[in-house]
């Protein structure tokens, strides 16, 4: 069992910046695909970023390459989502996810934090 928290959210103005973290119970974190979705109002949850479990694969959205960075430390069970340059369409609530296969499909993944909210101002 992974229990996943995260932290960071808030409110920013548009070309802000904002850090999320998502911290992980467990002593197999390193074993796992850690990746960030989001869901705005009235829209599906899409995934942000993905980070395979010793960073030898990386994958970011479209809409946020270039201007996000998923990063983790395994030694402190740990992920994060650095967001430069925000803009009003990145408001959502950010949910980070752990997976013991990854992907692009948030089914694939096993375990789930509650969430945090990002809102952007213009």
């Amino acid at each position: 069992q992974v229990q996943l928290v995260e932290s960071g959210g808030g409110l920013v103005q548009a070309g802000g910046s904002l850090r999320l973290s998502c911290t992980a119970s467990g002593r197999t974190f390193s074993s796992y695909v850690m990746a960030w979705f989001r869901q705005a109002p009235g829209k599906e949850r899409e995934y942000v970023a993905i980070a395979s479990a010793r960073l030898g694969n990386i994958y970011y959205a479209d809409s946020v390459k270039g201007r996000f960075t998923i990063s983790r430390d395994n030694a402190k069970n740990t992920v994060y989502l650095q967001m430069n340059s925000l803009k009003p369409e990145d408001t959502a609530v950010y949910y980070c996810a752990a997976s013991r296969v990854g992907g692009t499909k948030g089914t694939s993944y096993d375990y789930w934090g509650q969430g945090t909210q990002v809102t952007v101002s213009s």
